[in-house]
């Protein structure tokens, strides 16, 4: 997610394996509203077409005129290890993993101390890889907080109230 993020931001592009996989992310998974996502991409994007993006997050969040639920959630490391196993892609949109070993850069949190420090230090990766200086403590910037256990959690392909609003 974050390299597709990076790579949107610095070049108005992301390929379409890393737009489902993020669209799929942000639906799916952090349960945020795929009209969110969509305005997003279509800010950001040089080839955007109002159509196709529309319908690619619809389908993405399993809502829709063709909607598939079952075809739209994707695990991301699993993304990541089959279709970039050497980790190309996420080395140059994310620097910070880049001295990684394959097998760890699409899930960081899995290394053992000693590689993650060879490859850059604990902090640098793990818990601050979105900060300049190690020293930094702030939470992530995109963190979303969980449902709380047994707390009602919206159906598959459901919408919330638009960009937030009730």
């Amino acid at each position: 997610m974050d390299a597709a993020a990076r790579q949107l931001l610095a070049e108005g592009f992301v390929h379409n394996r890393a737009r489902m996989i993020a669209a799929s992310f942000l639906t799916e998974h952090l349960v945020v509203d795929d009209r969110r996502g969509e305005a997003h991409y279509m800010k950001y994007l040089t080839d955007g077409d109002w159509a196709q993006n529309n319908a690619g997050w619809q389908w993405s969040a399993g809502c829709g005129c063709d909607a598939q639920p079952y075809f739209g959630i994707f695990n991301p490391v699993t993304q990541g290890q089959r279709f970039d196993p050497e980790g190309g892609y996420v080395r140059r949109w994310v620097p910070q993993l880049a001295r990684l070993p394959a097998r760890y850069v699409h899930r960081p949190w899995a290394a053992p101390a000693a590689t993650l420090r060879a490859a850059g230090g604990e902090r640098g990766i793990i818990d601050g890889f979105w900060s300049s200086s190690p020293t930094d403590r702030s939470p992530h910037p995109a963190a979303v907080p969980l449902p709380e256990r047994g707390s009602p959690t919206p159906r598959r392909g459901a919408r919330s109230a638009p960009f937030g609003f009730a």
